[in-house]
């Protein structure tokens, strides 16, 4: 039995959130805060497996509560976002940084024909991060991190030039995104194509949120872009992305692969159809397989490939599928992929 605390100020959502989680047997709702002070003093006597946290709240507010807790009563919290708006998500995802571990859309009402579908993938999300072993995250503990210098992996000698990064993610995956992207230099001589698992509307707080720290610009491309070196392209909602003619940005309605649109497969299948050992594919943390058979063609067409390992992994499927049937050629900690990047390509001619 997983056991659930719910936080929100509102009793309309938490009544919405109560009645969602009665649809799965194995999970069970502890109580309800209606506010950050007592989600941190339920969480203490209740010692819930999971809390849903919402992150506008009165006293104290969602962002402050999720530090507190994370630095006294390590507890994996999930942010339940009720708003797309861009201004929102980019505020919730910050709160990764405090120590949550995902961001998720609230499910709409139950007369909305969406209801079942979005319930179900949050109940996913929530027993999923049910299984995750936090830690104690210690004061301004994740924003030095991402000052530090790296540790390198063993320098990589190739004959020919990189053309481009291709970076798949999914749960998990902002954080390591954050990450990388936060060591790449502004001279960057390659661009880099990133899709990411993410709830429908998030995408534009997503890229707002990670151009506070990335090393480069970041856009959501159109069809037809052409392809920038130091530029990184992040995937729109509802569409996969990929290569075409080696200098072009494709998007496609197909549809979904492994369930997903994006799809990291589609977008890994064309790099290696275009660029073949001129490529790097980087294949982060998330759920399922999504990834792992193109990461395997990548490979075979000459392309580098790293995986991320099972210790920086919130969810060890994607890369974990990866490295299972030999598609990655290093594994690495996610502290040491953006170096490895920034290394690999400085000597581009």
């Amino acid at each position: 039995m997983i056991k659930v605390l719910i936080v929100d100020d509102s009793k309309v959502v938490q009544e919405l959130l109560k009645h969602i989680f009665t649809y799965d047997p194995d999970i069970k709702v502890l109580g309800v805060a209606n506010s950050g002070r007592e989600a941190i003093e339920l969480t203490r006597i209740l010692k819930p497996d999971v809390i849903t946290m919402d992150f506008h709240m009165p006293d104290i507010n969602g962002s402050e509560a999720t530090r507190i807790i994370m630095e006294t009563l390590p507890t994996p919290i999930v942010i339940v976002s009720g708003s797309i708006s861009t201004s929102d998500v980019t505020y919730s995802l910050s709160l990764l940084e405090d120590g949550a571990l995902a961001v998720v859309l609230r499910p709409p009402g139950i007369s909305h024909p969406d209801h079942f579908r979005s319930s179900r993938e949050m109940i996913q999300t929530i027993k999923l991060m049910s299984e995750i072993k936090v830690v104690k995250v210690f004061p301004r503990q994740r924003k030095v991190r991402l000052q530090m210098a790296e540790e390198k992996p063993a320098e990589i000698k190739r004959n020919s030039d990189f053309s481009l990064i291709a970076i798949g993610a999914s749960t998990g995956g902002p954080l390591v995104l954050q990450k990388i992207l936060s060591v790449l230099p502004s001279d960057l001589p390659v661009p880099v194509l990133i899709v990411q698992h993410i709830a429908a509307g998030f995408v534009k707080g997503f890229v707002e949120w990670l151009s506070t720290t990335s090393g480069i610009p970041l856009t959501i491309p159109s069809d037809g872009e052409i392809l920038k070196a130091g530029v990184g392209y992040i995937a729109p909602d509802d569409f996969h992305m990929g290569i075409q003619n080696g200098h072009s940005i494709v998007l496609s309605a197909l549809p979904p692969e492994n369930g997903l649109r994006p799809s990291v497969d589609f977008l890994f299948r064309s790099v290696a159809a275009v660029s073949g050992g001129n490529a790097i594919g980087v294949l982060l943390t998330g759920m399922g397989k999504d990834g792992a058979a193109e990461l395997k063609t990548m490979k075979a067409t000459g392309s580098l490939t790293i995986a991320q390992d099972s210790e920086s992994s919130i969810v060890f499927g994607m890369p974990g599928e990866a490295i299972k049937i030999g598609a990655a050629e290093h594994i690495l900690h996610m502290d040491k992929i953006g170096g490895f990047l920034k290394d690999l390509v400085k000597n581009n001619r």
